[in-house]
């Protein structure tokens, strides 16, 4: 067993030449293993930790773990096994937050041998895996649509112990049908080690998981939907638009108004989606989201997500609900991530407070408001209208952002 160890008082000045930093490690022909500690960071100092191999990006853990290993058949969660290909590897480093004063960091990456039970994190993932049983789901709501079309509920945020959430993904999938939802994407924070457990998760459990990165900076998220690979961070956020596109898929900026996760980085070209109700929406008087959305653009079609990570996380799954209206005719876990994301690129969304709240609906050249009588449709163009009925249909004839408002001023639900 070989070590390689880094002791370094990393400042300001670091922090300011780049967030990121890569600490090289030889890895030799025919490496059993790769582990790596991190020491303590202070009160103050948020540091997170990645893995980069000879030949590509193998796991982040953020600031939710101090050490990770891998192997050629297992790894920590949100790190990806396999075979270790010799030569240099890194340990990345993001300097999140570093005192005034600097902080004295060690690390510490161990060559050779690694017994199964001495990944760190691993057994536990898989003994909170097993003891996930199949929840009770809603009766299922059936919302008007047009024909070979029917809505599917979803959401579009969550995070497990593949990143720094709280839960395996087969505990935030359970949590997902609990709150009637047909789809979840699961977006762990710069990493897709999670991405191999969707589908047989989703087919043990009866929901469809879509696979998701957030590409998370310190100047702001988005999510990239699809199996496309890894969407590297440390570029500039405007590549990503164009290389998720490239890859086939779609990508969203996360909660653009959310404190200091807020978008805060230049972005010529506007991605398709914009997660316009997060879970933080606490106050839906405030027209914040709203405003975004005008200036934004009205071809940024709108999604949600709860943005999941813990019991104590604001909402649960579910919350905001986003309905996508998708072929008739699709069903199952595997059938339903792929149709759900051709929904989206088609603009076919509808955001809702949850599962069983208020919906404004676009099918075809029709808006249906349901279970939202006393309540005001306002346009894009700064028209309102008003609902009477828990079922009402109204022409939908202005593109552009459509939300329900109750009598406070409360936003109920969007539309795309």
């Amino acid at each position: 067993m070989a070590i390689t160890t880094y002791r370094r008082t990393w400042t300001l000045d670091d922090r300011a030449e780049s967030v990121w930093h890569s600490l090289p490690v030889d890895i030799p022909p025919g490496c059993e293993g790769l582990t790596v500690r991190l020491s303590e960071p202070p009160p103050g100092a948020v540091i997170d930790i990645g893995c980069e191999g000879a030949a590509g990006w193998r796991g982040w853990s953020g600031g939710a773990r101090r050490s990770y290993a891998i192997t050629p058949t297992d790894a920590t969660p949100g790190y990806i096994p396999g075979e270790l290909e010799p030569g240099v590897w890194w340990v990345v480093l993001g300097l999140h937050r570093i005192p005034v004063e600097g902080v004295e960091l060690v690390v510490e990456a161990s060559t050779g041998p690694v017994a199964r039970g001495d990944i760190p994190g691993l057994s536990s993932y898989e003994s909170d895996s097993a003891a996930v049983v199949v929840p009770a789901r809603p009766p299922r709501r059936e919302l008007p649509s047009v024909d070979g079309l029917r809505w599917v509920a979803a959401d579009f945020h969550a995070h497990t112990l593949h990143s720094d959430g709280s839960a395996p993904v087969a505990a935030v999938a359970a949590l997902g049908v609990a709150a009637g939802l047909d789809v979840m994407a699961i977006t762990d924070h710069n990493t897709e080690a999670h991405h191999a457990e969707l589908l047989p998760v989703g087919e043990r459990l009866g929901i469809g998981l879509i696979p998701g990165q957030e590409t998370t900076t310190d100047s702001g998220h988005a999510n990239a939907f699809g199996a496309i690979g890894v969407i590297d961070f440390r570029q500039p956020a405007e590549t990503w638009v164009a290389e998720v596109a490239r890859r086939g898929g779609l990508m969203s900026i996360n909660h653009p108004l959310g404190g200091d996760c807020s978008w805060r980085q230049p972005l010529p070209v506007h991605p398709p989606l914009a997660e316009l109700w997060h879970s933080s929406w606490l106050d839906r008087r405030w027209g914040g989201p709203v405003a975004f959305w005008h200036a934004w653009g009205a071809s940024t079609t709108a999604i949600g997500g709860s943005d999941w990570h813990s019991p104590s996380s604001l909402t649960l799954p579910g919350s905001p609900t986003t309905w996508v209206a998708v072929d008739a005719a699709a069903a199952g876990p595997d059938e339903l991530p792929g149709l759900v994301l051709a929904g989206l690129a088609a603009g076919r969304t509808s955001v809702s407070a949850g599962y069983a709240a208020p919906v404004l609906l676009r099918n075809g050249d029709t808006f249906v408001a349901v279970d939202a009588p006393g309540t005001l449709l306002l346009g894009w163009d700064g028209s309102r209208r008003a609902v009477r009925k828990p079922y009402e249909e109204f022409p939908a004839d202005l593109p552009g952002a459509h939300i329900l408002i109750d009598h406070t001023g409360q936003v109920l639900a969007l539309s795309s």
